[in-house]
């Protein structure tokens, strides 16, 4: 078998191809049936803006699967492997429940037993894990009752983990873009860097997440002109869920040619591509897993049920400091991409310091760009055409407009209008596993732009 790496190419395309061409369709499909409900006091958008984004990925998911059964050097993860229908199977049975909420708000717990039904449909066929290895232990085999229970945990919290953060314009779509590019780098080092054909399953499925979120994208940027709901938010989770339990616990370390030069240091060095799927799929949630954390423990502490939806996730906060829409995606973004290509290069090149020195250097930077939410960069004059508006610098004629030096002021009156009528009108909202409160008071956010 030959170097994949243009068929992965292609089948990232069409998928991202298919995804961007069937959202405008599906658009207009949520308008027609209403899927698009009205403002929440959580929400950031100010105009009713309609779901069911997740039918486009699923579409995306479906032609990825497809190309790549027909091309020659992907065709053998079909032949080899049962993990593609496992996951294919899994997927349809959450998206439709995803659909089935966006356009009814069905129950928190009938979406709950909906999750861990899609993760034990997986299990059944074959897409599980079978053993961890664990530092200090080796390889330790699970029995079928801990490796369902273990699979099914995975998928249900990596689900809710990436549904947390799909609160802003492109928020969850980028940073399960990220996570995935990540993902695929150390999935196809292990496939074509070692041999391993167990991480050739996870190899695809990362390239077709990928595929997925960068057609979404486009139409989800800020301002969204759809947005994935929960359709689209459980099946990019479960997605990437998969990946990760398809290469947890496949590395074998005889396969690996270890302990090469007898040394324990040089042993030690070796072993951390088999331990790195054990850190990986968290690294890769690591803020949608930390906000999540945090907002159970924000809820039970105010007395409140864990799946009582509010307003303090993390892009919630940046936002209230200062920070802008988009550049509060863009942090959220920088961290994401740090932690998940950190844990990667540092399992390429664990020998070297220098690894550790650039996450220190750009964990600096980003915790600057945190304490300052009102700078805003500005770019010369012959760039203005190629960025948005805000980023652009005003011409001398424009500086001196008298209209000029009063839009700042009217934008930031309306931001600070509609903050103080989210406020107003309470907190709530809804999570992969908790319900939207249907019952409670709502005052519309005024969506005048």
């Amino acid at each position: 078998m030959g170097q994949p790496v243009r068929d992965y190419l292609l089948t990232l395309c069409v998928t991202a191809a298919v995804t961007y061409l069937l959202t405008g369709p599906v658009r207009k499909f949520a308008i027609a049936v209403g899927a698009m409900p009205a403002i929440r006091a959580r929400d950031v958008h100010r105009e009713p803006t309609p779901r069911l984004g997740g039918i486009a990925m699923f579409g995306g998911l479906c032609a990825g699967l497809i190309v790549a059964d027909h091309l020659f050097n992907l065709k053998g993860v079909f032949e080899l492997s049962n993990e593609p229908r496992a996951l294919l199977s899994g997927a349809a049975l959450i998206w439709l429940i995803g659909v089935l909420d966006d356009k009814f708000e069905i129950d928190a717990l009938i979406k709950l037993g909906g999750q861990m039904i899609a993760a034990a449909v997986m299990v059944i066929q074959g897409l599980t894990i079978l053993w961890l290895p664990i530092p200090g232990i080796g390889t330790v085999a699970l029995t079928q009752w801990q490796g369902t229970l273990l699979t099914v945990a995975l998928v249900v919290i990596t689900i809710n983990a990436v549904n947390f953060v799909d609160g802003l314009d492109g928020l969850a779509a980028g940073m399960v873009c990220i996570a995935s590019t990540a993902f695929f780098l150390y999935a196809y080092r292990l496939w074509m860097g070692y041999g391993i054909e167990a991480a050739a399953p996870a190899t695809l499925f990362a390239a077709i997440l990928m595929g997925m979120c960068i057609g979404f994208l486009p139409h989800n940027m800020h301002p969204a002109r759809i947005f994935m709901g929960d359709s689209g938010s459980m099946l990019i989770g479960l997605v990437l869920a998969a990946g990760a339990i398809s290469i947890t616990g496949q590395v074998d370390p005889d396969t690996m040619r270890l302990f090469f030069d007898g040394s324990e240091r040089g042993a030690t060095h070796a072993m951390l591509p088999v331990f790195i799927p054990l850190v990986l799929p968290l690294t890769i949630i690591a803020i949608p897993a930390a906000d999540l954390i945090l907002a159970i423990v924000r809820r039970t502490w105010n007395g409140q049920s864990p799946f009582a939806a509010d307003r303090g996730h993390l892009h919630h906060r940046l936002l209230e400091i200062g920070h802008s829409h988009s550049r509060a995606v863009l942090i959220m973004y920088f961290w994401s991409a740090l932690i998940a290509f950190g844990a990667v290069g540092y399992s390429v090149h664990s020998a070297s310091m220098w690894i550790v020195f650039v996450i220190i250097a750009a964990s600096a930077v980003g915790l600057v760009l945190l304490l300052m939410p009102r700078f805003t960069p500005r770019t010369p004059h012959w760039a203005n055409r190629f960025v948005p508006p805000r980023y652009r610098r005003p011409t001398p004629e424009q500086a001196s407009s008298p209209a000029y030096e009063e839009q700042p002021a009217l934008v930031t009156s309306g931001a600070q209008q509609g903050a103080q009528a989210a406020r107003a009108a309470g907190l709530n909202g809804a999570t992969a596993v908790g319900g939207r409160q249907r019952f409670l008071s709502r005052q519309k956010v005024d969506s005048r732009r």
